[in-house]
């Protein structure tokens, strides 16, 4: 499976981009392969995104913002979810990877 991360590029919100940053900073750092999906570019991916974002991940109004992470079609959660795993030491069981990829042989 590969792991997808939805940001939205053109962004006026200096929080979410930060977080697309730290999301997308913190894989690159591990080599941990992912795929980028800007969803301001392509509107079938967001809608992609929003309809397989779990109903109770929804904020009371408007759309679930990015970062949002999945692996596959499976959801994994926001920001937070990954803050969270990253806080707790359990970042590649939360992107559900089997170990630290940066040990396995290419």
């Amino acid at each position: 499976m590969v792991i997808r991360v939805y940001v939205a590029s053109s962004s006026g919100s200096v929080a979410v981009k930060k977080r697309q940053q730290a999301v997308v900073g913190f894989l690159e750092a591990n080599r941990i392969l992912f795929e980028e999906v800007d969803i301001t570019m392509l509107e079938d991916q967001r809608l992609w995104m929003y309809r397989n974002i779990p109903e109770e991940k929804h904020p009371g109004k408007g759309n679930p913002l990015p970062p949002q992470i999945f692996n596959g079609d499976e959801y994994l959660g926001d920001y937070e979810d990954f803050f969270q795993s990253k806080e707790n030491n359990t970042v590649f069981s939360f992107l559900g990877l089997n170990s630290d990829p940066t040990v396995q042989s290419s």
